[in-house]
């Protein structure tokens, strides 16, 4: 099933605004739907396309990519071996999991200067060494990522086009839903949670309505992951932290401790690994703030930070993984509305997922309390109107805000404005905002 994309309309900008002068680079973790969209778009918006799958391209393919002195005889080898006709302006060459083919990502300098076709790239992985080794990497390159379809696309998916747009109106005017609408609508946000993004999940959702099925497919994605993980590092090292995100983030610690994940691991071994993981598009990490300001990214803490996964969907199957999907308690618990503080840390997956999907670099901030041996603990912080915004997550309602509060009397000047993220209607308290998951895209 081919779902509408966001990223449509972006990359119907740059065919229009660059005209050939670029190529389009599509990244994204493996899975996403890169290779579907970038398909559509192909033969939605151009007379014809070659799409180059370097996964499977044939050895005669990948040799043309080791001599570029002649363009004529390279796209009339392409158009044979493809049988497709190529039109001057007109058509696009799609070079899909160029990863795979590192000469034909370099070859985009001298095609793009050709300027006959347009050029689109899709890959993950793209900056790993051995991708990237002995070529020399094109500037002219305009890069777009893709993430696993976020709410509104997933709504879209589900064929709901009144429910974004409704959301956006009332964020806008501060119009609280009332509790039983709130209600609702936090039931439908939980099974976009449970279900999450990844494109194969949402067809399988869509066609047999079974949580079963679904949870087979992202098991299944989980698994590639972990192949790709150790081709990255076959020490295992990268697949053991990935496996430990969910029991990191259930401690409820203030940083990800590579030690307890791998006895004797010192932080600064696994930062080049990490890098890779970061590169996959498969995790986020959110740093902490050593002094959170507008410009935290220059104060960022390299060994203190969290790991998040890509897609919630995703992440509540690995957190159960070894377990048959009867026993994964977070997604009775979820369709239940009954996910205790002790399962809290799947709302905090989330609310990583769609600030970073929406274009936020993630950090948080933790600082001692004068009165005991423990920290105060903002959840995540954005930047907004040189300015920070503290947000604290909440897996049921509030009862507190002491870490807002602190941090307000801490460095009120620098503070645009506090949110509180949580399960119950929309609200205003004095200066803090607070929101239910499913608001946070607006933000």
């Amino acid at each position: 099933m081919i779902f509408k994309r966001k990223l449509y309309v972006k990359m119907l900008e740059w065919k229009k605004e660059f005209d050939g002068k670029t190529a389009l680079l599509i990244k994204g973790a493996r899975r996403v739907g890169k290779s579907t969209l970038v398909e559509e778009f192909a033969k939605n918006e151009y007379e014809s396309y070659i799409l180059i799958d370097f996964s499977i391209a044939s050895k005669e393919v990948n040799e043309l990519f080791e001599d570029l002195s002649d363009l004529n005889y390279l796209f009339l080898r392409l158009q044979m071996i493809y049988h497709v006709n190529l039109t001057e302006r007109k058509s696009v060459i799609i070079f899909d999991e160029v990863q795979m083919q590192p000469l034909a990502r370099q070859a985009i300098k001298h095609l793009v200067k050709d300027r006959r076709y347009d050029y689109i790239e899709t890959g993950s992985l793209l900056s790993i060494k051995k991708n990237i080794k002995d070529i020399v990497i094109p500037s002219e390159e305009t890069r777009l990522m893709l993430y696993p379809l976020d709410y509104e696309e997933f709504r879209e998916a589900l064929g709901d086009r009144v429910t974004f747009p409704l959301l956006a109106d009332m964020y806008e005017k501060m119009i609280p839903f009332g509790d039983e609408l709130n209600r609702r609508l936090l039931r439908d946000f939980r099974v976009y949670m449970l279900v999450g993004g990844m494109p194969q999940a949402v067809d399988s959702y869509l066609t047999t309505n079974n949580l079963s099925m679904v949870d087979q497919v992202k098991r299944n994605i989980l698994e590639l992951y972990e192949e790709d993980f150790r081709k990255i590092d076959p020490s295992g090292r990268a697949g053991m932290l990935f496996d430990s995100i969910p029991a990191e983030l259930c401690k409820n610690a203030s940083r990800y401790q590579v030690s307890s994940v791998i006895a004797g691991e010192k932080e600064e071994r696994v930062r080049e690994i990490l890098a890779d993981m970061q590169d996959s598009m498969t995790v986020y990490i959110a740093y902490h703030a050593d002094n959170p300001s507008a410009g935290m990214a220059l104060h960022k803490d390299p060994c203190r930070y969290k790991l998040f996964l890509c897609d919630t969907g995703l992440f509540i199957s690995l957190a159960f993984k070894d377990r048959d999907f009867t026993e994964n308690e977070i997604y009775e618990k979820l369709l239940n509305n009954k996910l205790g503080t002790d399962l809290g840390y799947v709302y905090e997956n989330i609310v990583a997922q769609m600030l970073k999907t929406t274009g936020n670099e993630l950090f948080y901030y933790t600082f001692p309390k004068e009165t005991s041996n423990h920290n105060y603990e903002v959840d995540f912080l954005i930047s907004r109107k040189n300015k920070v915004c503290p947000m604290e997550v909440k897996s049921s309602g509030y009862r507190s805000h002491a870490s807002l509060d602190a941090f307000q009397n801490k460095f009120s000047e620098r503070v645009l404005r506090r949110y509180i993220i949580y399960t119950k209607d929309m609200r205003k308290e004095q200066d803090i905002v607070c929101l239910p998951f499913y608001m946070v895209p607006f933000l």
